[in-house]
């Protein structure tokens, strides 16, 4: 039995790291599913899980610590960045310029409170105050990653706290598990405190979809009755509408064909056309009235097809540079891009990943097939060098040294900043230096998933040791409250000027507070009492910049208060 007993004590032994790392998530994982109350702690319970483990001792040298939980942080990080790229500018819309100024606007109030919690409740003399009330902050709003990257910020100051630098991650799981039920909590209250009723807000929300047109792409039917188009050009009648619709299909004299951009327009053709939705009343008056049949249905050797684009040549090339229509002869009519609907116009950067609707002869479609790829199995295949050279650049990026007018020592980006906004720019202009940046959903979430864990369980095994004197007999009550302040304050503030001023939807709100809390639970809760993509939509349009924001300001607090 003795080498059973060296495999749990033996800290040296690769075989006894391995295992406590595998204990520790697996054990984390498991008691993260149970839920109290409808609420579950999920993968973070990994944390709890390694606190337990370094406070019975059961750890790993610290150098192997460290260096699992930096390089585990910076997978994560860079797979969120990847994910949120693509829709990381996009988000700046009309209504999303107030969304993400409100998500700021609460994570400004989340730093405000928690200052305002120092100086009230702690003594600023200790310098291990302030970090702690830092871990304190990033438990109150639930983010792991802002940890890691106030933590990254603090090794590289040990000097400053004589070699100890303070286990921030102590206060970080006192604070986390009120900081969960906080925040959907205090979004129940704003509810209450706004008198708002979900039923009103449901049929709202069905109100605006009717009314709502945006780039969904519509297809109908249509005869030319207009006297002015006979004898036009596609082209002609394009330009001079300025709106971008396609004709997939026309029948001159009861003969079908593709047409391209010099097919003239004769009265009484019939015409599949595929526009904007907002734009088909427009298009419809100009070109004449809808007819209620199915070119489709009809007995012709034209086939309608999705067609996967995973050829990496196509990356970043616009529709209108592959000269469908004129050079194979088929049209594209819309292209879905993670899960929705774009309408195809000429403009439009095919990206690896695209599904893209052609229609034309089946011969035509398949060669454009061929084309573009079309191959599962090559999406299947994960681009690991991508990830990799985003590595690289991202550790560079964020080692650079950045001088800042009235700091003693140049600051840094450090592990979590660099790899994040690197990776944010390669989801979304990768493809113009021909970097394939598509990575299946699953891949992502593993790949994230994994940093994440070993990142926990690294934090959790190092602060295992100090952490139930740091509660029972530190300021752990302290952290617990002051967690909870900062929690739901900045909640009860913005969500009030979200409805009441800027006349949001509840639903967009309670998923506008998920998205800048960065918290999937409150999200779950949001899209439990709706029916619609509203929560989904209002998470989706302020989290990639709620997340740049908390690991930025994370790094950004410790280095100009705690140096």
């Amino acid at each position: 039995m003795e080498w059973l007993v060296n495999l749990f004590t033996n800290t040296e032994s690769v075989a006894h790291i391995a295992l406590l790392y595998a204990v520790v998530i697996a054990v984390g994982v498991y008691l993260g599913k149970i839920k109290i109350g409808g609420i579950s702690l999920g993968v973070t319970f990994v944390l709890f899980a390694g606190i337990v483990a370094g406070h019975i001792g059961f750890t790993a040298p610290t150098p192997i610590l460290t260096f699992v939980q930096d390089f585990g942080l910076i997978l994560f990080v860079f797979m969120i960045g990847l994910q949120v790229g693509p829709g990381f500018f996009e988000s700046f819309g009309t209504a999303g310029i107030k969304l993400n100024g409100l998500a700021a606007s609460a994570i400004l109030l989340n730093i405000i409170v928690m200052f305002a919690c120092y100086f009230i409740f702690f003594d600023t003399t200790n310098i291990a105050n302030l970090p702690m009330m830092v871990g304190t902050l990033y438990g109150a709003v639930t983010n792991t990653p802002g940890l890691g990257a106030a933590n990254e910020a603090l090794s590289s100051m040990s000097n400053i706290f004589n070699g100890s630098v303070p286990q921030i991650a102590s206060a970080y799981a006192c604070a986390y598990p009120l900081g969960v039920v906080g925040i959907i909590g205090a979004t129940i209250l704003v509810r209450f405190l706004c008198k708002i009723k979900l039923e009103e807000e449901e049929e709202k929300l069905n109100e605006t979809e009717s009314g709502k047109a945006n780039k969904k792409p519509y297809k109908m039917h249509l005869e030319v009755s207009n006297k002015y188009l006979e004898g036009k050009t596609l082209l002609q009648v394009h330009d001079f509408l300025n709106r971008d619709f396609v004709v997939s299909r026309l029948v001159h004299n009861g003969e079908l064909c593709i047409p391209n951009r010099n097919t003239l327009f004769h009265l009484g053709d019939q015409m599949l056309i595929v526009c904007a939705e907002a734009d088909q009343e427009a298009i419809t008056a100009f070109i004449g009235p809808k007819l209620d049949i199915d070119f489709e249905q009809q007995d012709q050797p034209l086939v309608s097809k999705r067609i996967l684009v995973t050829n990496p040549e196509i990356n970043g090339k616009t529709l209108a540079s592959m000269h469908f229509s004129s050079v194979h002869g088929v049209n594209v009519t819309r292209v879905t891009r993670h899960g929705m609907d774009i309408f195809a116009s000429a403009s439009l950067p095919l990206q690896v990943g695209d599904r893209v609707m052609v229609v034309g002869p089946e011969d035509a479609v398949d060669r454009v097939a061929k084309k573009m790829g079309n191959s599962v199995k090559r999406l299947d295949h994960p681009n690991i060098a991508t990830i990799f050279v985003g590595i690289i650049l991202g550790l560079i990026f964020g080692s650079l040294p950045l001088a800042i007018p009235g700091m003693p020592v140049p600051i840094k980006l450090g592990l979590a900043g660099g790899p994040l906004i690197i990776a944010i720019l390669i989801g979304r202009y990768g493809y113009k230096i021909h970097l394939v940046t598509y990575t299946s959903t699953s891949a992502n979430m593993m790949l994230r998933e994994i940093g994440l864990v070993l990142f926990l369980a690294s934090v959790g095994i190092k602060a295992g040791a100090s952490f139930f004197s740091t509660v029972v007999e530190g300021d752990g009550l302290l952290y617990v409250l002051t967690g909870f302040l900062i929690t739901i304050i900045p909640i009860l503030i913005i969500g009030p000027i979200a409805r009441l001023k800027f006349k949001f939807n509840y639903f967009t709100i309670a998923g506008m507070l998920a998205g800048t809390y960065t918290d999937p639970p409150a999200l779950a809760y949001a899209n439990s009492i709706c029916t619609k993509e509203a929560p989904a939509v209002g998470y989706s349009t302020v989290y990639p910049l709620a997340m740049f924001l908390r690991i930025f300001t994370a790094q950004l607090i410790v280095l100009f208060c705690c140096g």
